[in-house]
């Protein structure tokens, strides 16, 4: 006879649901597995018959026909530039960029155009606004006008970013010298200064690097202006750019000088003969021999004239500032600012459409 300790006897208690409990337990654990796994079904993208010919058509005869109905001084005021210039971009970018060629669909019905994508691209950036204000009006989606406005600043870095936004030549270094002298400053190149704007899709494991004390992160853009309002140089967004001289510290103003490839400059004060080109700075700036100051608290005439001629001159920095974020509005509406690969893209594509702006004027 078997002893009853081989066997195993399972009586069922229906005051005991612990096994009960088990088994749900694991039903659930299986049915939230299998719940998260599944695909979300996504809401198939609305077709809207926007009618894009007649929106190219009513944007060609308001602004490019022969008669067109508004005159250049509303085209300079709503495209931040002459239709010359903006006219060049247009077919720089349609002949070299494949997302701004014109294109036909599967019914071989013509596409959105060159000057229907890049309207929509300079209107997001002088305007700031969503990328569904330009709908009404150049007819195209809000994700078109945003992947319009993503192509539109990389190609303007690709293909004019080596010609505008470059160290000034020796044709450009006399221009600026002659400029510095008429004003009583033989020698000077520009002003330099900082700007400061928040960038308000920070990561926040990124916060401490890019945020002042309790301040919310911001990005700060170093520039060097002429009194032309041409800008340059331009180095932002490096990680502990808190203030001016941190991002000094980092910046890449000086390399000529350190590496030995400075333009000569030969320049006379009071009889003097000197090689080296100065900046224009705040009081905030370190004492270099490449930095003049003003004289803060000036008491005798002689100083208060050099104080008065000197902070005078200094503005053209932050006049240069004030102007590119009233050409642009994006600059300074942070809400439209993406990540730090696009912000990086749109600043330096408003600086080098700026600096299109200046030398097409000048000119």
């Amino acid at each position: 006879m078997a002893s009853s300790s081989n066997n195993f006897h399972y009586h069922y208690d229906p005051n005991n649901d612990s096994l009960n409990q088990y088994f749900q337990e694991q039903f659930n654990n299986q049915f939230e597995a299998v719940e998260e796994a599944m695909p979300v079904e996504r809401k198939p993208r609305e077709y809207i018959d926007r009618k894009r010919e007649e929106g190219h058509e009513r944007l060609w005869n308001d602004y490019f026909s022969d008669n067109p109905t508004y005159n250049a001084h509303h085209f300079r005021r709503r495209f931040r530039m002459n239709k010359l210039l903006f006219l060049r971009i247009v077919n720089r970018l349609s002949e070299e960029v494949p997302y701004f060629k014109p294109k036909k669909d599967a019914t071989f019905r013509n596409g959105l155009s060159p000057l229907q994508q890049c309207t929509a691209a300079i209107r997001l950036l002088a305007y700031g606004t969503a990328t569904d204000s330009v709908d009404e009006y150049i007819r195209l989606a809000a994700c078109t006008a945003r992947k319009c406005l993503e192509h539109f600043v990389v190609g303007i870095v690709d293909l004019f970013g080596a010609e505008y936004l470059r160290r000034p030549t020796q044709e450009d270094l006399q221009r600026l010298l002659f400029y510095g002298e008429q004003r009583g400053f033989p020698g000077m190149v520009g002003s330099i200064d900082c700007m400061h704007w928040q960038w308000k899709n920070c990561p926040t494991a990124w916060k401490g690097m890019y945020s002042r004390g309790t301040d919310k992160p911001t990005i700060v853009l170093e520039a060097v202006a002429s009194q032309d309002l041409w800008i340059w140089h331009a180095f932002f967004g490096a990680p502990g750019t808190c203030n001016d001289l941190n991002v000094l510290d980092q910046s890449p103003v000086f390399n000529d000088i350190i590496y030995g490839r400075a333009p000569e400059v030969t320049y006379y004060v009071n009889g003097n003969e000197y090689n080296l080109a100065y900046y224009l700075t705040d009081g905030i700036y370190p004492e270099w021999a490449t930095f003049v100051k003003s004289i803060p608290q000036p008491q005798h005439p002689k100083h208060r004239l050099f104080a008065q001629k000197q902070e005078g001159a200094r503005k053209d920095v932050e006049r240069a500032f004030g102007v590119l974020q009233s050409r642009f509005a994006m600059i300074k509406n942070p809400t439209l600012l993406w990540s730090k690969g696009k912000i990086a893209y749109i600043m330096r594509a408003c600086l080098i459409l700026h600096n299109m702006i200046v030398e097409d004027e000048r000119d």
